[in-house]
């Protein structure tokens, strides 16, 4: 089946979209440094009764390179804008390290929007449980990525070796596909093809006090999933847990961060009875 891709425009920016299927739709938010692709692994075994959208988030891929908006509310409108741009009027939402935080406000704000949440290997900013995985500070990325300018600088020229790092820390040494990997490289060689993921860094201070305010004043009410693997582990769940009415826990021990790519079919395990749960029957052979 063939994947096709459009550019929506949701306003001041196009969001690049890659749709694949037929039937109820079902929305997958890629993290850093990825693009939709990062979820091709699955994408054709959801596709058999389900229309999936996968698209490359603000500032990523082939979507428009925006000079702001990378805080967590704002890509959150995104989501929004594109749903209704596609006629979207429920779905169950899939995301992964950056769109975790993103993913979670659009199902706290719009919870009629979001028939099952499923958050992986990301954290919620300073909610409270995740300070067990924050002991020795954040990742050594978190720090480099936020200084205005400076990451542009030391990795021009060197985008691809510097993705490369991150895709086989993420598949514990694997690495990616060539297909994907070569995409990837495409995507953040371009020009501006890493200021805006590393925007998302550097809104992280204002996407966290977003997120404390939302947990704040109302629980999350849309049924959800967290999912860990090596990296992140329980630390998502046990921020979950306090805020979320109605969550199950999964923990993929033998996978890497990009669990799409390193564990597709133990992801699939994972997702199939969620899913069936929250929208119906998955038929993913």
């Amino acid at each position: 089946m063939d994947i096709i891709e459009h550019r929506i425009d949701v306003g001041e920016i196009q969001i690049n979209t890659a749709v694949i299927g037929d039937g109820p739709p079902i929305i997958l938010l890629h993290g850093f440094p990825h693009t939709w692709r990062i979820w091709a692994p699955i994408i054709e075994r959801l596709c058999g009764t389900r229309r999936v959208i996968a698209p490359d988030l603000r500032g990523f891929g082939e979507s428009s390179h925006a000079v702001d908006g990378y805080d967590a509310a704002a890509l959150a409108n995104d989501i929004e804008k594109l749903t209704d741009a596609l006629g979207v009027a429920s779905a169950p939402v899939i995301a992964i390290d950056a769109s975790v935080a993103p993913a979670f406000l659009f199902a706290h704000q719009h919870p009629e929007r979001v028939e099952g949440l499923v958050l992986m290997e990301g954290t919620l900013g300073k909610l409270p449980g995740a300070e067990k995985f924050f002991s020795s500070g954040p990742p050594w990325w978190f720090g480099f990525h936020a200084v205005p300018g400076l990451a542009e600088t030391v990795l021009a020229g060197n985008e691809s070796s510097y993705v490369d790092w991150f895709l086989a820390s993420g598949t514990r040494g694997a690495g990616v596909p060539d297909a994907i990997r070569a995409s990837l490289h495409a995507a953040f060689a371009r020009r501006d093809g890493l200021r805006g993921p590393l925007a998302y860094y550097r809104a992280l201070p204002e996407s966290a006090e977003q997120l404390v305010v939302a947990a704040a004043a109302a629980k999350l009410t849309v049924p959800t999933l967290a999912i860990g693997a090596e990296t992140v582990g329980s630390a998502l769940a046990d921020q979950l847990r306090p805020i979320a009415v109605d969550l199950t826990e999964a923990l993929i021990e033998d996978s890497g961060h990009i669990i799409p790519i390193d564990q597709p079919d133990a992801l699939l395990d994972e997702l199939g009875p969620f899913l069936t749960r929250v929208g119906g029957p998955v038929s993913m052979p």
